[in-house]
C-alpha cells in the first residue's frame, strides 16, 4: 500500500487515467495537475494548479510519458492551461523526491542534475518496453491499412532498427505476410534478423535496398531516412515513424516527393490507451512500494 505517500501527478493523456486509478486503490495520497477539465472524480485524488500545491510535502512526481519539452513544459490534454516543470518547484521537494516519466530529454536531464533529484524513465526498462510494444505493433497495422490501398500480405517492408519495438514490428508484419527486410548495424542484430526468417542488411545498404519498399517503418530516433534515401523510394511508399520526436525522418522533403510520411510517437495512447495505461500503472506502483519500503527501512 501506498497510505503514506503524496504523489503529484503532473499532465498525461488517457494513460494516466488508469495510473491513477490504480495508485488511488493503493491507497495513495494524489494531488492532480492539469486536469481541470476531466469529468471523472477519483477517491484521495485532488485537482490543484500548479501554483497552488505545496511541493514540500510531494514524495514523488508523475510527469507523461514524453516528460517535458525543451522548454519544460508539460502536455496536459484536460486542461488549457499551460503547466510547466521548473527548477523552482523541484528545489521545494524533499530530497527523496523521485520524478517518474516515460522518457528524457536535455531539459529534463539538466533539471534534475541541477536539482540533484533522482529521475526514473519508465521506457529504459525492459519490461515497459516489450509489454508497449504490443499496442504499438498494432497501431502500427492500423495505420499501414489505412494509409495504403494494398494488402499487408506480399508487401515488401522494412523495418529499421531491432530494439524492442522493431522486434515485434518486423515478426508482425512477416507473420501477416508481408516480404520482410530489417536494417540494423551491430552484427548481432543481423545475425538475430537471420534467426528470425528475415532478410537482413546494414544501414550503411539502405539507398538500395528501398528501390522497392512499399512500407517504411523507422523506430531508430535519429535521422536515418533522409532525402537522398527518400528520393530512391518509390512515390507510392508509406513511411510510418515510430521513433520519438522528432523522429528519423526527413518529413519535408517527403512531402515534397508526395511521398506518405507519418510521425507517430505514442501509438499505444492512442490505439489503446486503456492496456497502455495499465502497464505503466502496473510497473509504477511496484516502483514506488519499493520506494516507500527503502524509505521506512532506512528510518529505522
Amino acid at each position: 500500500m501506498l497510505t503514506e505517500m503524496h504523489i503529484a501527478v503532473i499532465g498525461g493523456d488517457a494513460r494516466q487515467l488508469e495510473i491513477i486509478r490504480k495508485l488511488t486503490e493503493l491507497d495513495a495520497k494524489l494531488s492532480l495537475i492539469g486536469f481541470e477539465q476531466l469529468d471523472h472524480a477519483f477517491t484521495g485524488a485532488a485537482k490543484v494548479k500548479i501554483d497552488e500545491l505545496d511541493f514540500s510535502d510531494v514524495d514523488a512526481i508523475l510527469l507523461p510519458v514524453p516528460g517535458t519539452d525543451l522548454q519544460g513544459q508539460v502536455d496536459t490534454i484536460f486542461s488549457n492551461e499551460q503547466v510547466f516543470l521548473t527548477e523552482e518547484i523541484l528545489k521545494k521537494t524533499q530530497n527523496h523526491c523521485t520524478v517518474y516519466s516515460g522518457i528524457s530529454n536535455s531539459y529534463l536531464n539538466e533539471l534534475l542534475e541541477k536539482t540533484n533529484r533522482r529521475l526514473v524513465q519508465l521506457f529504459d526498462r525492459d519490461d515497459v518496453a516489450i509489454y508497449n510494444s504490443i499496442p504499438t505493433v498494432e497501431g502500427t497495422i492500423m495505420m499501414a491499412i489505412q494509409h495504403t490501398d494494398f494488402t499487408i500480405h506480399g508487401s515488401n517492408v522494412i523495418v529499421l532498427g531491432l530494439g524492442r519495438v522493431g522486434m515485434s514490428v518486423a515478426r508482425t508484419f512477416f507473420a501477416l505476410g508481408a516480404k520482410v527486410k530489417v536494417g540494423a548495424r551491430k552484427s548481432e542484430h543481423i545475425a538475430r534478423i537471420t534467426e528470425m526468417g528475415l532478410i537482413p542488411f546494414h544501414l550503411d545498404e539502405i539507398e538500395q535496398i528501398v528501390k522497392d519498399v512499399d512500407i517504411c517503418i523507422n523506430t531508430i530516433p535519429f535521422l536515418v531516412i533522409k532525402s537522398s534515401v527518400i528520393s530512391k523510394m518509390p512515390a507510392h511508399t508509406l513511411i510510418i515513424d515510430l521513433a520519438s520526436k522528432p523522429g528519423g525522418t526527413d518529413f519535408r522533403y517527403a512531402e515534397k516527393r508526395g511521398i506518405k510520411a507519418l510521425l507517430a510517437p505514442g501509438l499505444p495512447g492512442i490505439v489503446a490507451p486503456k492496456t497502455a495505461g495499465q502497464i505503466l500503472a502496473n510497473v509504477l506502483s511496484q516502483l514506488l512500494i519499493d520506494d516507500l519500503q527503502n524509505r521506512k527501512e532506512k528510518r529505522t
